[in-house]
């Protein structure tokens, strides 16, 4: 993007578009597939768009700070051009992962996952107007009994130590409009439509564990390097500066990982190559139950005496 072509937008916050950007995923760590699998479809009613395979760590952690084997899995309600989705990645040797409180969950809105949870007696709470579910790895999914209106995924909410610092952060620095706020809790989005992030500010010191995850966002591609340049004339945290990662078989996409005030991970993604790479593949769900049904790698810890670490 030219600097011409910059000083001719009127809606710039810093040097980029507000709205030019939009909610990809959110990033978890899992340490069972097979009953990650039967939550997120069989109580969510969500489906795998894409299964991935990797022999070695991502060289921007996508799959946390771990070498070696490692595959990733998108599970949702539809494509990522049109919904906010999971982002499942499994690392072959880890076994879990120390929960922090820098998560809170994610809000669906939905007239049916709690006749499946009912149905298949899955354990809930009742919390803030909805049922609060936990996956398998201790993830929260609030469920709001209430019709969607497109994306049953509405909310991304995440725990904050101090709620000004990260609105300043998420509307200024990431082009957000702020929705609503209060004096603990602030509601921020791109245009009112897709997914929203929640920030909620807590009181007890801040812990991010090692189960903690990533946001993603798609930009035009030419923006990732304004980007950059922003923050860092903020001085905030650069994680991963512009960097092209690789999809065996698949588009190569750039991204700019940096981090908010409380080291919340968030993942820019050139749009062009992602809509390419993101493409739903219907043959996922095979991909992952054939690397299910392959994974050895609770027998060979057992064999050799071991059990897999915690992360």
């Amino acid at each position: 993007m030219s600097s011409d072509s910059i000083d001719e937008e009127k809606d710039f916050v810093g040097e980029y578009r507000i709205g030019t950007k939009r909610p990809l995923h959110f990033v978890f760590k899992i340490s069972n597939r097979k009953e990650n699998l039967h939550f997120f479809q069989r109580i969510l009613g969500m489906r795998v768009l894409r299964h991935e395979e990797f022999v070695e760590g991502c060289k921007a952690h996508c799959n946390g700070p771990y070498d070696g084997r490692w595959s990733k899995t998108m599970i949702g309600y539809g494509s990522e051009d049109s919904h906010f989705v999971m982002e499942l990645t499994y690392n072959y040797n880890i076994g879990s992962y120390h929960h922090g409180n820098d998560f809170w969950g994610i809000t669906i809105f939905s007239k049916t996952i709690m006749d499946s949870v009912r149905k298949n007696k899955y354990k809930f709470t009742e919390e803030h107007g909805g049922f609060a579910l936990k996956s398998p790895d201790g993830y929260k999914f609030l469920i709001m009994e209430q019709k969607s209106e497109g994306d049953p995924v509405k909310k991304v909410t995440l725990c904050v130590s101090d709620l000004t610092r990260s609105i300043d952060f998420w509307s200024r620095l990431m082009g957000m409009a702020v929705y609503c706020q209060s004096e603990q809790k602030a509601e921020l989005g791109f245009d009112g439509t897709s997914c929203n992030l929640e920030l909620i500010k807590i009181a007890e010191p801040f812990d991010r564990g090692t189960a903690y995850g990533r946001i993603a966002f798609a930009v035009p591609r030419q923006e990732l390097p304004i980007i950059q340049r922003t923050l860092e004339e903020e001085r905030e945290t650069i994680l991963t500066p512009l960097l092209a990662l690789d999809t065996p078989g698949k588009a190569t996409v750039e991204v700019v990982i940096c981090a908010d005030p409380d080291n919340h991970e968030i993942c820019f993604v050139g749009d062009e190559a992602f809509k390419e790479l993101s493409k739903i593949d219907t043959n996922a769900p095979s991909l992952l139950d054939k690397a299910i049904e392959g994974d050895k790698s609770e027998e060979w810890f057992e064999k050799k005496g071991k059990t897999k670490i915690e992360g």
